[in-house]
């Protein structure tokens, strides 16, 4: 044929992949559950701790240097997509559970090959990579029995999703998410708005039409 008959037809639209909504709920249960009574025990509630309080990809946390840690400011410098560097505020918890991680493993036995630079180390004492981490968080899952399809991804939606419901600016979020573009960020609105009419539907006694209602 000299011509194509389907060149006016319009390609299907994919839809994004549906990430997996933590409720606080979820998320305070999924941190609590890595056992504190071990160097790798503190080293996993630091990750989960990190990820939630920071929102930051766990490309750049595998990446973090111990000194990327302002311990005194309760601030992580993070660089991002297109080497781009920005801070970010950690929380108490996080903070503590990354110092009690830093202390444990100083105390351990000296490993001449252990890496002295980086945050996160494997077992062997190497730089930990994204994919362990998300053994890692599989593990958990796992071991609380959790009905969760959960990633690193999960932990940084939950962040922003969480900030949203409490009322943060949308603008402040992009900048701690480290989104170029503000329609990066405005997904968790609909998030959020998905999760609003949830909590109506479910809550409120005139969500749904009423078998009484007048239809005529």
């Amino acid at each position: 044929m000299s011509t194509n008959p389907a060149s006016l037809v319009s390609y299907p639209h994919r839809t994004g992949r549906r990430i997996e909504y933590l409720t606080v709920d979820d998320v305070y249960a999924l941190l609590s559950l890595p056992a504190t009574g071990t160097v790798p025990g503190l080293r996993d509630r630091a990750i989960l701790e990190l990820l939630y309080s920071t929102g930051i990809r766990v490309g750049e946390m595998v990446s973090l240097n111990r000194e990327d840690v302002r311990w005194d400011e309760s601030t992580v410098r993070v660089v991002g997509k297109g080497s781009k560097e920005r801070v970010v505020p950690v929380g108490d918890p996080a903070l503590k559970a990354l110092i009690s991680y830093r202390e444990a493993l100083d105390r351990s036995p000296s490993d001449a090959q252990r890496d002295k630079e980086a945050l996160f180390l494997n077992v062997r004492g190497g730089r930990l990579t994204s994919r362990s981490v998300n053994r890692i968080i599989k593990k958990y899952i796992l071991i609380g029995s959790l009905a969760l399809d959960v990633s690193p991804h999960s932990l940084r939606h939950a962040f922003a999703t969480h900030l949203m419901e409490m009322g943060a600016d949308l603008r402040d979020i992009q900048e701690l998410l480290g989104h170029e573009s503000i329609a990066t960020t405005q997904k968790y609105t609909h998030v959020s708005l998905d999760r609003l009419m949830e909590v109506y539907d479910q809550a409120h006694p005139r969500s749904k039409r009423s078998e009484y209602d007048d239809t005529t």
